[in-house]
């Protein structure tokens, strides 16, 4: 899949993208491609722009997730969205597809996270202390396979790292795939079964709702689920 059909949503100010897993949102130490420098060249390109182009990343999805991925255009939708992150005004929606039911069909998680840069890993530890940030989220049963997988949709209220794969983990459902937070077998192509499927807030320069979808990838192990 190109670039170019990775786009979702585009205006003067904003560009979003349905990430692939595997893809990386911004450079790290690998030196693998990023898609912030792909999207630089495309739009290069594409708009013959004879200087730099700028690109602002706005918030990063972990490399073996996919989905709804937002960049800024300008430097002044660049801050503002930041702003809008950093209050919450922002709606995210994302599904987890698990193998072990949750306790109950529906949830509130409050959970204090620890990060281990060395392992690149969070862990859930039992109260506040100074490394610790609190990570909310709410999710919510939607269906299970012939195959006894279960897919949840998760409502996040904090962007803490690995948050979703920590906060399930912890309660006993790892997603499928993800052997670092304790599934038992990785997916072939190496990705996580968590998809990034819904970005809502209001457009920083026009003040206007959007909403952004990235359709779900799950169709193959929900059938009977046209679109969630």
């Amino acid at each position: 899949m190109t670039i170019a059909e990775q786009i979702i949503y585009e205006d003067n100010h904003l560009l979003a993208l349905n990430k692939l897993p595997g893809q990386i949102v911004q450079g790290d130490k690998t030196g693998d491609a990023c898609l912030a420098d792909e999207l630089k060249a495309f739009i290069k390109v594409r708009d013959q722009k004879p200087g730099n182009v700028f690109c602002g990343v706005i918030h990063r999805l972990d490399r073996p997730v996919s989905g709804v991925v937002l960049f800024a255009k300008t430097g002044k939708a660049l801050s503002r969205m930041n702003e809008i992150l950093k209050q919450r005004d922002c709606q995210k929606v994302y599904y987890a597809v698990v193998k072990t039911m949750p306790p109950q069909p529906e949830g509130h998680l409050e959970d204090w996270l620890t990060r281990n840069e060395k392992q690149n890993k969070a862990f859930v530890v039992d109260g506040p202390r100074p490394d610790a940030k609190l990570a909310i989220l709410d999710y919510k049963h939607l269906a299970t396979s012939t195959g006894g997988y279960h897919l949840l949709e998760v409502r996040l209220h904090t962007g803490r790292h690995h948050q979703i794969r920590c906060q399930l983990a912890n309660i006993g459902c790892p997603i499928k795939g993800d052997l670092k937070y304790g599934y038992p077998r990785s997916n072939p192509d190496g990705s996580i079964s968590l998809h990034s499927h819904l970005l809502g807030f209001e457009h920083p320069v026009r003040h206007e709702q959007v909403t952004i979808v990235a359709p779900s990838p799950f169709g193959n192990i929900f059938p009977t689920i046209q679109e969630i």
